[in-house]
């Protein structure tokens, strides 16, 4: 919300802004008083919909959730052929973490991972990476891999997302730019979806 409009804000409001803070200073970021001067609001404003921080924290994990994996997996699963859900899952995926100035996808996960000690964090963590092994599993085994393949398989293509989200993150200067990336993460793709070998 663009400051000087001040609106009632809802919960959603108070959690989108406590996402972008994640993204950009991990969990600590996400507090109170920086995120009532970025709404343009009071401290009371946070209090009516939350009793506390881990209340906002949780909201934020459930947006999170429901965000990078419910609403992706829905979108995915429109599509009727398996080795096509797998490839836009993965462009969808590897594409979304970019070393653009903005945080974006990988910027929230690589907080989260940083603060798997918080329980809450640790909770959805788990949850959301068996939702999301699972699902990758269930994508290799519909093309034609025993569980035990299709799971190892769905483990190295979750690693590798997560090892590129940290090279975004950390070294960003070593992957390429432009045209040049979009080839990359097609090459990425072609190679964590064949099942020949």
């Amino acid at each position: 919300m663009p400051k000087g409009k001040r609106e009632s804000l809802t919960t959603e409001d108070w959690a989108g802004a406590a996402l972008v803070a994640l993204a950009r200073g991990g969990l600590s970021a996400v507090a109170v008083e920086p995120l009532a001067k970025d709404l343009d609001t009071t401290k009371g404003s946070f209090y009516w919909h939350f009793a506390d921080r881990e209340a906002l924290i949780a909201a934020v994990l459930a947006l999170w959730e429901e965000r990078d994996t419910d609403l992706v997996i829905a979108t995915i699963e429109r599509s009727d052929d398996a080795t096509n859900r797998l490839r836009n899952l993965l462009r969808l995926a590897f594409g979304a973490v970019r070393s653009d100035p903005e945080p974006g996808a990988g910027s929230v996960e690589l907080a989260l991972q940083a603060s798997a000690t918080h329980p809450l964090v640790a909770a959805t963590l788990g949850r959301v990476t068996e939702r999301r092994l699972a699902y990758l599993t269930s994508l290799f085994t519909e093309l034609g891999m025993t569980p035990a393949r299709a799971r190892d398989r769905g483990l190295l293509a979750y690693s590798a997302f997560l090892g590129h989200a940290q090279l975004v993150h950390a070294t960003p200067g070593v992957l390429p730019k432009g045209r040049a990336f979009d080839t990359y993460v097609r090459r990425v793709v072609d190679t964590l979806v064949r099942v020949d070998d």
